[in-house]
């Protein structure tokens, strides 16, 4: 299961599970996103390609409306699954 919160500073946090049964949940929370953000993995357990994807549909969408998109906080087994798809150099990540 996939907790998802934005605080009132806009950044997203993720929790738990990000796997194909939650992407209409994140795409409906992520496809309300209009300004510059900062996701925050530090609760996230696993990601699946399927998350992945909507992270990228999300990236894409406010990169060309020319907001910045930045992944923070990740586990070393999240960047790792970042790094060995090579969007460790799509992303920023800190």
């Amino acid at each position: 299961m996939l907790d998802i919160k934005i605080d009132d500073n806009g950044t997203v946090f993720l929790a738990g599970r990000f796997d194909a049964s939650q992407v209409e949940k994140a795409k409906e929370t992520l496809g309300g996103l209009n300004d510059s953000t900062e996701i925050d993995f530090s609760g996230l357990e696993y990601i699946a390609s399927a998350g992945i994807g909507v992270i990228l549909i999300t990236f894409k969408r406010l990169s060309d409306a020319g907001k910045t998109f930045k992944l923070v906080n990740m586990t070393d087994r999240i960047r790792n699954v970042f790094q060995f798809a090579g969007l460790d150099k799509v992303f920023m990540i800190e």
